[in-house]
């Protein structure tokens, strides 16, 4: 005799596993933790600081050179 299958169930996990491989698929594409953004946003602003540090005093790159 053949096993019964609860149709509602076997969809819903079928659905569940859909989406579980779609969820790795976005945790490679995007997956960066927060701590991880966090540190690359504060060592962009300390590269700009340091060079901002270092420009010229009365040098504006705005106005044209004479």
């Amino acid at each position: 005799m053949a096993e019964i299958i609860n149709l509602r169930r076997a969809r819903k996990q079928r659905e569940r596993a859909e989406a579980g491989k779609q969820a790795e698929q976005n945790r490679l594409t995007f997956g960066r933790s927060k701590a991880e953004r966090t540190l690359t946003e504060a060592e962009r602003d300390k590269a700009i600081r340091a060079l901002d540090g270092h420009r010229l005093p009365g040098s504006d790159d705005d106005e044209p050179a004479r």
